[in-house]
This record gives C-alpha cells, structure tokens and sequence, in this order.
C-alpha cells in the first residue's frame, strides 16, 4: 500500500512537531520541506527529507499528496493557504477565531478552483475543542457553554507579539479565572465576559533602542489577540526568557453545562493538558492530512473544517476496525 506523501511548509516549532508525528503513523512518509530561508540553514535531520524554498513547492505537484501548513495566524496562513490550495492539498491551524469565516471563503475558492481539498482551523482549539463545543449544544440544547484556555502558551498570541516592530522575541501565557471556572462547575450558569473568563501575561524582550511603553500599548490594544483582556506586560531579558519561558505547555477544557429533559443538572467537560503544544498541534494536523488525502480521493473539493469530516477518516484503521475495536 503506498504512503500517504507529506509536505511542510515552514519549520519552526509546528513544523519539527509535524516531521515527529509522520513518524509515528507508518502509512506516512515526509518528502520536503519548505521554508523562506536558506535551505542550507535547515536541518532536519533526516536524510531521506529534503529542504526547499517555498517557491520550489509548485515542483513537487506530483510528489507530495498533502502540505501542512505551520506558519502564523497573524501574517503567513492568510496569505500562504490560498496560494498553496491553488496545487496542493492542504491542512493548516488558523486560529483567529473572529476570522475563520472570512478565511474559509477565500480558501474554498482557491481550493475550488483547483480541485482541491483544504482543511482549515485544526488543531485543539480552533479544532478538537470546536467539535467539543458542537457535541455539548446537541446534546443537552438547554445549557450554556464555556470554554477556557490554559494555563498554558500561546503560540499564535505569541507569535502576534514578536511581529510587533522593536519587538525581539516573547512569549504569552493565557490563564483561566479560577473564580469563573469554580462557578460554571458548580452550575450556577453565569453570563461571563470574555474578561471575566481570562487574562493575559507577557513576557518580551525589547530590540536595542526599541520604546517600551510603545511596544506594551501595540500589545494590550492588539484587536483579537489583547484588546478584549486585561493583558500584564513583562519586559525580561534574552537569558530570562529562556531560562524560565522556554517550554511550551498549555490546555484548557470545554464545559457543557445544562439540563435534560426532567431538569436534571448535567455536565460535559472535555479536557487537555499539555506538556507541549506545538507537538500536540501537529499530531492534530497530521491526522486531518490524513482525512484530507481520503476526501481528495473521492473527487471533493474545496474548503472543510473540522466540523465537515468524520471521525473515521482520521484513522489509518478501516470501517470494519473500527467498528470492531472502537464502537
């Protein structure tokens, strides 16, 4: 049975992930990866890979069945996910959520056009927890639903701050309000906003010259990243940031709070904690390539999200397994 032939487009934390999680599905091979900067300057460390520009992509229309993305929400996927769906399929992790609507139009009509499939939007949230969200309204329809985020990093917030201008490198923290969580397991039901649910931390590091209370107004006024939160800037040193902010953990959960047909009080919670979200994000991605390939297979075209695609064609597993194992 031949391999399902994988491409990257862009190697940094959510690449390397992607390159380890291929490896752990045997009906997977990684062929290229693709980057804006010198090839040379890649090691992946892997001879069988090979390391291209992004521009030689389009050469490998024939080689590669699948390209993940795993550039920025902030500046590369909405530019680069329509451009690739013009010759590829693809899977990416756009995670601005107020966008995804204006994201998926521009996609599907690229991918469309080409007769290719493109999955948008997945990972753990925007993705798992999105599917989470779904089954709690169908299944108890008089509820509420509340989701939180971390304590964990961000890589899309973070990656939001280090392409603020003066900025060198930072990273960002979401932590849940423990008093918020206490009462919607309790069941009282509350109308929160979304300051009420969360706040923000950072941690920056300045370029030479670069002014600091400039940086920290771009950064607490940031429209769908900051804005909404109340948002704590710390300004750190390099030696800091990697001494004590160098692990990328995170995790969250979506509650379902509601109540069944003779008022009896019901809860759903879905939960993740993660020692490293980069590598669980391109687990994510990786098994949605997987369904990719398939729908691309039976001739569909265009734009889908997690909400679109079946569970078992996420699994290397057969119908037949799966009902066998699983059901």
């Amino acid at each position: 049975m031949s391999k399902i032939r994988i491409g990257i487009i862009g190697y940094g934390n959510l690449g390397r992930g992607v390159q380890l999680a291929v490896k752990q599905n045997p009906d997977m091979e990684l062929v290229g990866v693709f980057t804006r900067r010198d090839p040379s300057t890649v090691q992946v460390n892997d001879a069988s890979v090979g390391v291209y520009l992004v521009e030689q992509a389009i050469d490998f229309q024939d080689k590669i069945d699948v390209m993940i993305l795993c550039g920025g929400s902030a500046k590369d996927l909405p530019e680069q996910t329509p451009q690739i769906a013009q010759n590829f399929h693809t899977v990416d992790s756009f995670d601005t959520h107020a966008l995804i609507p204006e994201f998926f139009d521009k996609v599907d009509k690229a991918a469309k056009a080409s007769n290719k499939i493109s999955v948008i939007s997945v990972g753990w949230d925007p993705g798992l927890f999105s599917l989470n969200r779904l089954l709690g309204e169908v299944v108890l329809p008089q509820g509420n639903t509340y989701t939180f985020w971390g304590d964990g990093l961000s890589q899309g917030h973070s990656d939001a701050v280090r392409r603020i201008e003066g900025v060198k490198n930072a990273v960002q923290y979401t932590l849940p309000v423990k008093e918020a969580v206490d009462r919607v397991r309790n069941g009282e039901h509350p109308s929160l906003s979304t300051r009420e649910k969360h706040t923000r931390e950072c941690f920056v590091v300045l370029e030479d010259g670069a002014n600091q209370e400039v940086v920290e107004h771009q950064i607490v006024t940031m429209p769908n990243y900051f804005a909404d939160y109340d948002t704590t800037v710390h300004f750190i040193s390099e030696e800091e940031l990697q001494q004590n902010h160098s692990g990328m953990p995170h995790g969250g959960f979506v509650i379902r709070s509601g109540e069944s047909g003779s008022k009896e009080k019901q809860l759903m919670e879905f939960s993740l904690k993660l020692e490293s979200n980069p590598n669980f994000t391109s687990s994510v991605l990786v098994a949605y390539a997987r369904a990719a390939y398939r729908l691309g297979q039976t001739g569909q075209s265009g734009a889908k999200t997690a909400f679109d695609i079946p569970f078992g064609l996420l699994s290397p597993k057969s119908a037949e397994q799966l009902r066998a194992e699983l059901l």
